[in-house]
């Protein structure tokens, strides 16, 4: 009986060490990639006074959007430069798995898809960042 047990222990000691050495040759989860895009008004809407409610609702979802990304950590930072319409521009810094997955969270941005503004994808590395 004791020999039987022993045997049983050995079974279930070397199915640990295969299944350990299983999960130790997995490699990691691939890590998120930086990119940003660069937002610009679009010409048609360089004037304020052109502006519609059709055009403010789109950026009140613009930004909901970018608050909600960046309160579940897909948005690193975002914001715009505080120049006339016809000159600022603004950065969304955020993480994707790859390329593909960063360009469909940029076109599905509301400003983009109501035309109010147009944007442009870029792979981006954050290398410095001050302390909070």
């Amino acid at each position: 009986m004791r020999t039987r047990n022993q045997i049983v222990v050995a079974l279930i000691m070397a199915s640990v060490v295969v299944a350990a050495r299983g999960q130790a040759s997995q490699p990691p989860p691939p890590k998120p990639q930086q990119f940003v895009y660069v937002l610009r008004v679009s010409p048609s809407f360089h004037d304020p006074a052109k502006w519609t409610s059709q055009e403010n609702d789109a950026v009140g979802r613009h930004f909901a959007r970018l608050a909600e990304a960046t309160k579940s950590g897909r948005v690193i930072f975002a914001g715009r430069t505080n120049e006339a319409l016809d000159r600022t521009f603004g950065l969304v810094v955020f993480e994707a798995d790859d390329e593909a997955s960063a360009r469909q969270f940029m076109e599905s941005d509301p400003a983009v898809l109501s035309g109010v503004m147009s944007a442009t994808l870029h792979p981006y590395v954050l290398a410095l960042q001050r302390r909070q």
